[in-house]
């Protein structure tokens, strides 16, 4: 799928388990990071709606510890429009990039500004108190 325009920056969003987030708070909210040897592709995803469905629907009900988090983020256009807009459902709602894990360290550099913690999604037998404001789970703040 094509680009439409787009300014100088694009905001992407990426649906995360507790694990990566720590690893994105620990880098400041500036990176995210490297794919282990099994994930071969960084998929950061064009929407909010699509990256709550994940966190909500395969996060929280998949990982462990059952929680999932929607991340925003400004990555300059001229990196982002590299990468070929992959429709992988819903052609309007479930849009993301496929980014090589050897890009990663590239992508991460194009990061404008900090990862942000838009929403949480906790399912039953998660414990640890999620601050309602930054959405970040007590003791990472």
């Amino acid at each position: 799928m094509p680009w439409t325009e787009v300014g100088e920056t694009v905001t992407l969003y990426r649906p995360t388990g507790l694990q990566e987030l720590k690893l994105v708070i620990e880098s400041g909210f500036r990176r995210w990071p490297a794919r282990l040897p099994d994930q071969p592709i960084f998929y950061p995803v064009l929407n909010f709606e699509y990256a709550e469905e994940i966190a909500r629907d395969w996060n929280a009900k998949r990982n462990d510890p059952p929680v999932g988090f929607v991340t925003a983020f400004e990555v300059r256009s001229d990196m982002a429009t590299k990468y070929e807009i992959q429709v992988v459902g819903a052609q309007e709602r479930h849009q993301e990039l496929w980014v090589p894990a050897e890009d990663l360290e590239a992508f991460n550099d194009a990061i404008v500004g900090q990862i942000r913690v838009m929403a949480h999604y906790a399912a039953e037998g998660f414990t640890v108190k999620i601050d309602p404001a930054t959405h970040l789970p007590e003791g990472l703040q």
